[in-house]
C-alpha cells in the first residue's frame, strides 16, 4: 500500500512565486535555457540549469555547474526568495489550462514503494539521462522537480481538496507566460492530513504519469544516501521523493505525433499502396485530428489523409500492441518506412500535440516528408500497460499542462 507523506517544504515567498516558477529543466536546450533566464534573476531555471551561468565553453555537466546550482539555491534561501515552512504539510496544486482544471496533492512518495512497484512505471529510463539529475539532487541535497503521479480518484481525498479550494485563500495564484493558471493551498490541519494519508495508505497502485527519469534519479540518490548512512531507519527524508499526485479523472493526455524524413526510397504512390495493406486510406478536406482510437491523420505533399486501422489490427488483445502508437509503428513505420527503432533512428521526430497540426504541416513541408497525427493514448491504457508490468513505446503520452519547478523543494 502507498506511503504518501506530508513534508516540510522550501518554497518561494508569496510575492515572488510567479517569477521563481519555471518550466521543467528538460523542455529547454542550453541556448533556450540561457535566453529564458536572461532577464529574470530569480528564475528557478538558474538553479535547475546552472550551466546558464557559465560561458558556452564550460561543459553542461562539469562539477562546477552543480556547485553553482547549490550556491544559487542557498543564496536564494538566505535572501528570503525562498522560505521554509515550520511544519510538515500537504499542499494542493491546481493548474488551469483553457478553462480545464486539474488539482493534485503535493507530497512525498516512498522510495520503497517505487522499488516494490506500488509506484508503477510505463517507460524505460536511460542511465545517461539520469546522471545529470542524480548529481543535481545529490549536490543540492534537495529535490527540485516534482514527479507527476496519478491514482484512481478517491472521494475522501476529493472532499478535502474541494473544501479547501472553495473556502481558503491560496498561497499562490498567478498565470504564467504560457497562459497556464497556477494556484497553491496549504493543507496544515492535522485531521485533513490524517484523512489524506490514510486514504493513500489503502491504495495499492500509484502510477508515474510523467517524470520517469526524475523519479529514477531521486530514488538512486536515496539509495546512495542509504549506503552512506547504514544505520538509517527509514524515516529520513532521503527515503522519499517530491511528487504531485493527481486523480485520474482530471487528467488529459494529448497526442504525441510523428514526422518522418523520407518515404524509404518509394514514390508517394508506392507508399500509399503499401500503407493500404493494413489501413483504409481516405483523402480528406483540410487538417483534422483523428476522432477515435484506430484512426491516424496523415499529411504529405499538401494533402491530408485519414488512415483507419483494419479490423484485424483493431482486434489485437494486448495492452501494449493494441495502442495506436504501437499499431502505427508495427504496421507502417517499421515495415513500410523502415523505422526499426524509433528511439535511435534519426529519420523520425516526435512532436507534442500542444504544437498543433500546423506544426505537422510545417515539418512535412520543410525538413521532413510525411507527418502523422495520433489519437491520444488514454489514461486507462496507461494504467493497463503499467498494471501488466509492461512498457509503452517511446513518446506515447504528452501531458499538459506541465508542472512548474521551484514552487516546492524537498530537502533530503
Amino acid at each position: 500500500m502507498a506511503k504518501i507523506k506530508p513534508f516540510t517544504a522550501v518554497r518561494p515567498s508569496e510575492k515572488l512565486a510567479d517569477k521563481v516558477a519555471a518550466l521543467p529543466y528538460d523542455v529547454y536546450n542550453r541556448e533556450e535555457a540561457t535566453e529564458a533566464v536572461k532577464d529574470n534573476e530569480i528564475s528557478f531555471l538558474r538553479i535547475d540549469r546552472a550551466e546558464t551561468q557559465f560561458p558556452a565553453s564550460v561543459d553542461t555537466y562539469a562539477p562546477e555547474v552543480y556547485e553553482k546550482a547549490k550556491e544559487i539555491f542557498e543564496a536564494r534561501v538566505e535572501d528570503g526568495t525562498f522560505i521554509t515552512d515550520e511544519d510538515e504539510c500537504y499542499y494542493i496544486y491546481q493548474l488551469t489550462m483553457e478553462g480545464r482544471k486539474q488539482t493534485g496533492i503535493v507530497a512525498c512518495a516512498s522510495v520503497d514503494d517505487y522499488l516494490s512497484n506500488v509506484i508503477k512505471k510505463h517507460e524505460n529510463t536511460r542511465e545517461e539521462k539520469e546522471q545529470d539529475r542524480i548529481r543535481h539532487v545529490d549536490t543540492l541535497g534537495a529535490q527540485t522537480g516534482p514527479i507527476f503521479l496519478a491514482y484512481r480518484s478517491q472521494t475522501c481525498i476529493n472532499n478535502v481538496v474541494d473544501r479547501i479550494v472553495m473556502d481558503e485563500r491560496p498561497l499562490y495564484n498567478f498565470t504564467s507566460e504560457d497562459g497556464i493558471g497556477h494556484a497553491v493551498w496549504k493543507i496544515g490541519n492535522i485531521e485533513d492530513i490524517r484523512t489524506i494519508q490514510n486514504a493513500f495508505s489503502v491504495i495499492s497502485d500509484i502510477y508515474i504519469a510523467d517524470g520517469h527519469h526524475r523519479a529514477a534519479s531521486a530514488v538512486k540518490v536515496g539509495l546512495k544516501r542509504r549506503e552512506e548512512n547504514p544505520g538509517y531507519d527509514g524515516t529520513e527524508e532521503f527515503n522519499y521523493f517530491l511528487s504531485v499526485l493527481f486523480p485520474d479523472d482530471q487528467l488529459m493526455i494529448m497526442d504525441y505525433n510523428r514526422s518522418v524524413k523520407d518515404l524509404n526510397g518509394m514514390t508517394e504512390e508506392e507508399f500509399l499502396k503499401r500503407a493500404a495493406e493494413n489501413f483504409d486510406i481516405e483523402e480528406i478536406e483540410g487538417a483534422a485530428k483523428p476522432e477515435k482510437k484506430g484512426k491516424v491523420a496523415m499529411y504529405m505533399s499538401g494533402k491530408w489523409y485519414m488512415l483507419t486501422a483494419s479490423e484485424k489490427l483493431l482486434s489485437i488483445d494486448d495492452a501494449v500492441e493494441s495502442l495506436d502508437v504501437s499499431i502505427l509503428q508495427n504496421y507502417l513505420l517499421k515495415p513500410v518506412l523502415g523505422i526499426d527503432d524509433p528511439r535511435t533512428d534519426s529519420r523520425i521526430d516526435f512532436i507534442g500535440g500542444i504544437r498543433g497540426l500546423k506544426e505537422l504541416e510545417r515539418r512535412a513541408d520543410s525538413d521532413m516528408k510525411v507527418s502523422f497525427a495520433m489519437y491520444p493514448t488514454s489514461i486507462d491504457e496507461l494504467f493497463a500497460v503499467a498494471d501488466a508490468g509492461l512498457l509503452m513505446p517511446p513518446k506515447s503520452t504528452w501531458f499538459e499542462p506541465k508542472l512548474r519547478s521551484g514552487l516546492f523543494i524537498h530537502r533530503i
